[in-house]
């Protein structure tokens, strides 16, 4: 069985990133005109802070520059996160994603955007949006049943649980005034 670049490249960083307290989502190496790019997404539970990618990034190069894991030519690594509207592939995925609204492909049917409230070993608790003033309606989604599903970006969200901090801080600033 014959292993491809990417995935010796994956058994030589992903313990190395690893390390540093992320995970490795994907790897690629493209041919950008005569030069090579490899990138490199990690990700972690808690999201990697520009620190994080630094540090993984300057830990990937050497090791790469003590290896011919990228053979003789140049070059460039680039060491990003999976961004706003990232593709859900992984169980750990799915678990991050809890509280955001996704879009969903199934396997069968129509396309489904629902907020992910619940994450199992099986599937999905969802909450599809009420449309035109209708209430929210729970959702059961399989894992076998998603063909894709990817992150939206939400610009005008309310969050709930903010806006209650929020109004509770005030309330008490009030009583303090009182």
């Amino acid at each position: 069985m014959s292993t491809t670049q990417s995935e010796r490249l994956r058994e030589l960083l992903e313990p190395l990133v690893n390390s540093q307290g992320l995970d490795l989502e994907e790897i690629a190496v493209d041919s950008v005109g005569r030069k090579r790019v490899l990138s490199v997404v990690v990700d972690s539970d808690t999201g990697a802070d520009l620190d994080q990618i630094a540090d993984v990034s300057r830990a990937l190069s050497a090791k790469l520059d003590e290896t011919d894991a990228m053979g003789a030519g140049e070059y460039t690594l680039e060491v990003g996160t999976p961004g706003a509207e990232r593709l859900l592939k992984e169980h750990r995925h799915y678990v991050r994603a809890v509280g955001r609204l996704v879009k969903f492909q199934p396997v069968e049917g129509d396309e489904l955007v629902a907020r992910i409230l619940v994450v199992d070993d099986e599937g999905l608790d969802l909450e599809v949006p009420g449309v035109k003033g209708r209430k929210p309606t729970s959702r059961r989604l399989a894992f076998s049943d998603i063909d894709k599903a990817r992150v939206q970006v939400e610009f005008n969200r309310k969050d709930n649980d903010k806006s209650d901090e929020q109004s509770d801080a005030k309330s008490d600033e009030k009583e303090e005034e009182a």
